[in-house]
């Protein structure tokens, strides 16, 4: 809103319901006359400097032996007369954020890329790890190194996810970047034939598909990460295979309560959160002094948004973005 909070406190309590900031009361002395800025809206205009940025066009009149107003003054003066925009040809390029997508249980929400593992016998030679999640349990359901990348590829792992998954059609969604693999006509055409909706992230932007980068993270500082890279397609494909093998079943995901990936997919966390509940519940009664609270409600998560709508908080309420 552009206030600060104090002014909003003091907006509170006034009775005036009116904006009481003092402000200037008198322009500057040295502010230009409305003659000169008419002059540089003019001269600005013309046909040796219409097509220059307004840094550009000081500059050259400088040349010319003209000084009318700083490179600041002549951009406000051009935005107060709406002239400093963009040509439509030379605006650039915008993307809407991708759409919000809400996962509840498992096979809902999917998300997906490839991720470069090098290769130890190739200088600047990697293999290709094509990697799936699922959103809601964060378990990896599908993962394969290749020695390339294609939309075939990435397909075929599609399909044996859907399947191995039970994944219905009209059910799910799957989340990408915008590699050529991702919008690729095959990896389309596999989407549409399996009943799942697409979405994309936005060009040159990672935090639109946060959950797969993370894991890749996680993957490549694991301890047992070659560092070198590996040896040969067969090395990466069974360090990856143990590596998902450990993953799911072994490693407690902070996000989801530090359950593994397989039991809050599986529902086997629900009976582990409440028994960790009822210890912590046993421990506060034997020694209540020892808490300044409530026990740690272990509390699962029961939705997990990707790409969620922008919501403002603030200190009594939370105000929903305007449509």
């Amino acid at each position: 809103m552009g206030i600060s909070e104090r002014t909003y406190q003091r907006w509170l309590r006034s009775t005036s319901g009116q904006d009481e900031r003092r402000g200037p009361t008198s322009a500057p002395e040295h502010a230009l006359t409305a003659q000169e800025r008419a002059n540089v809206v003019e001269f600005f205009n013309g046909p040796a400097y219409r097509n220059l940025s307004p840094e550009q066009a000081v500059a050259k009149a400088a040349d010319a032996g003209h000084y009318l107003a700083s490179e600041r003054t002549v951009r406000r003066i051009l935005a107060a007369e709406k002239l400093n925009t963009y040509r439509e040809r030379a605006k650039p390029a915008t993307q809407p954020k991708p759409r919000e997508l809400v996962a509840t249980a498992p096979g809902r929400v999917l998300s997906w890329d490839i991720t470069y593992l090098a290769n130890a016998r190739m200088r600047g030679g990697h293999f290709y790890l094509y990697l799936f999640i699922d959103v809601w349990s964060r378990k990896i359901v599908g993962a394969d190194v290749y020695a390339e990348q294609s939309a075939e590829l990435a397909g075929d792992v599609l399909q044996r996810v859907c399947r191995e998954q039970a994944i219905a059609a009209d059910t799910a969604a799957l989340h990408a970047d915008n590699g050529s693999p991702m919008k690729g006509a095959t990896m389309l055409a596999t989407m549409q034939a399996l009943g799942i909706a697409k979405s994309f992230s936005r060009p040159g932007v990672s935090d639109d598909n946060p959950y797969i980068e993370s894991l890749f993270r996680t993957l490549k500082y694991a301890p047992a990460y070659p560092s070198k890279g590996f040896e040969s397609l067969d090395q990466a494909r069974a360090w990856v295979a143990r590596f998902v093998t450990w993953y799911n079943g072994d490693h407690l995901h902070s996000s989801i309560a530090y359950v593994t990936p397989d039991q809050r997919h599986s529902g086997r966390d629900i009976p582990v959160l409440e028994a960790r509940r009822q210890l912590y519940a046993a421990a506060r009664a034997a020694h209540p002094r020892r808490w300044s609270g409530q026990a740690r409600d272990w509390k699962r998560p029961a939705v997990v948004t990707l790409n969620p709508d922008r919501v403002v908080e603030t200190r009594h309420r939370v105000l929903q973005p305007a449509a």
